[in-house]
């Protein structure tokens, strides 16, 4: 039933102009659409949703993840503007802020609210 649907991330954030200004500013998204209760991103074939609640930044997993093509590359261009999070997982290995899982590449960081973000390439 749902195989076919495209799937949503939604992120909870506590003041929507500080979120705004993150996700527009310094990972370069553009909003999709805007309302009264939050803002559309369109990535890739996917959407993700911010909107604000107290509530935000309650969450100790990731809440969205970008799959992109050259992990170290995209590492590189957000640089320092963002704080890099660093995990010990059994058998990983770390490359500067990406970790190595068998396969997979994966990096994250967290928005204004906390909110833990994730970039992954799939080998």
């Amino acid at each position: 039933m749902l195989q076919d649907s495209k799937v949503m991330a939604m992120v909870p954030v506590k003041d929507i102009n500080t979120a705004k200004d993150f996700y527009n500013n310094v990972l370069g998204l553009k909003p999709a659409k805007e309302h009264d209760f939050g803002i559309t991103y369109v990535c890739g074939g996917g959407q993700m949703f911010v909107y604000p609640t107290p509530k935000a930044g309650t969450a100790q997993s990731t809440v969205a993840e970008w799959e992109v093509s050259d992990i170290a590359a995209t590492v590189k261009q957000l640089g320092d503007k963002v704080e890099w999070e660093h995990y010990e997982y059994p058998g990983a290995e770390h490359d500067g802020p990406i970790h190595i899982l068998g396969g997979m590449k994966a990096a994250w960081f967290k928005d204004p609210d906390g909110n833990i973000l994730g970039l992954n390439q799939q080998a």
